[in-house]
């Protein structure tokens, strides 16, 4: 007879997705993923959410496509009302679960927090988001408190080679080729 493990609560979180509104009368849930193929969020498992500030590992009974969404059967839900308390929960998972990058490709996540810089040395600021805009993502950067030119935000076009010039994770530093006026 084999021994289930409980699964170790992520060290090193990272959000995948959303639980959604409860879907139905049997306890499915929608699920909102954040990985590049809606589908892919299933290949990271296990999952946990924080309920009361307290890691909860969920287990899946099965998931399917229903018309443009993602449902999911969570064990041990049985019905709406038990399903809707899951609603808005975040699905994370341990960030070692992520696959390595080819050199020059980076996770959203190692971006955040790191100090933009430009050819002359000026600090744009740290980088608080990013966005898809479907030809290319984009750094928004949050300006220092005094900065020179007013800005309080910055859309930086993520163009490796033309804008990007240089990404040292290990300095938390992002070389721009950019006017900090602009």
């Amino acid at each position: 007879m084999s021994r289930q493990i409980a699964a170790q609560p992520p060290v090193n979180p990272i959000v995948l997705g959303k639980m959604g509104a409860a879907y139905g009368i049997r306890g499915w849930l929608k699920v909102f993923s954040s990985t590049e193929d809606a589908e892919s969020i299933f290949n990271y498992q296990p999952w946990f959410i924080q309920r009361a500030g307290k890691w909860q590992q969920v287990e899946l009974d099965g998931w399917k496509h229903h018309n443009q969404d993602l449902i999911i059967k969570v064990k041990g839900i049985e019905d709406r009302d038990a399903a809707a308390q899951l609603t808005n929960c975040e699905i994370q998972v341990d960030s070692t679960q992520l696959p390595s990058l080819e050199e020059g490709d980076y996770y959203w996540k190692d971006l955040m927090g790191c100090q933009v810089v430009n050819l002359e040395g000026y600090e744009m600021g740290k980088v608080i988001d990013m966005m898809e805009t479907g030809s290319n993502d984009v750094l928004v950067v949050k300006a220092n408190l005094k900065d020179a030119f007013g800005a309080q935000e910055r859309l930086i076009p993520f163009l490796d080679e033309q804008v990007i010039r240089k990404v040292d994770l290990s300095t938390g530093i992002i070389e721009v080729d950019w006017d900090p006026g602009f």
